[in-house]
């Protein structure tokens, strides 16, 4: 099921006070039940441009609706997303 507009804008609002640590993971879990999560380095999504940049990590948005997962920047494609953390905070 595709992300609406208030589900990226309630996305947005946890990553932007989120310290990058497991509590991100555990309240998109908690919050957008059945929804696709990866979590990751930031280096390796090698040069895919993040949906939204945070402090601590990069919001990548996948669309999982075919047999192939790809990277989308359309939330109405999206069915789940990459937490890519910073080694460094920005």
């Amino acid at each position: 099921m595709p992300f609406t507009a208030a589900e990226v804008s309630q996305l947005e609002s946890l990553l932007a006070r989120s310290d990058g640590g497991s509590q991100a993971a555990l309240a998109f879990r908690s919050q957008f039940p059945g929804r696709s999560l990866t979590q990751c380095d930031a280096s390796d999504m090698g040069a895919d441009e993040p949906f939204r940049r945070f402090a601590v990590l990069d919001l990548y948005l996948v669309d999982g609706r075919d047999h192939c997962w790809r990277l989308t920047a359309d939330p109405a494609a999206a069915t789940g997303v990459v937490f890519a953390r910073h080694q460094r905070p920005l």
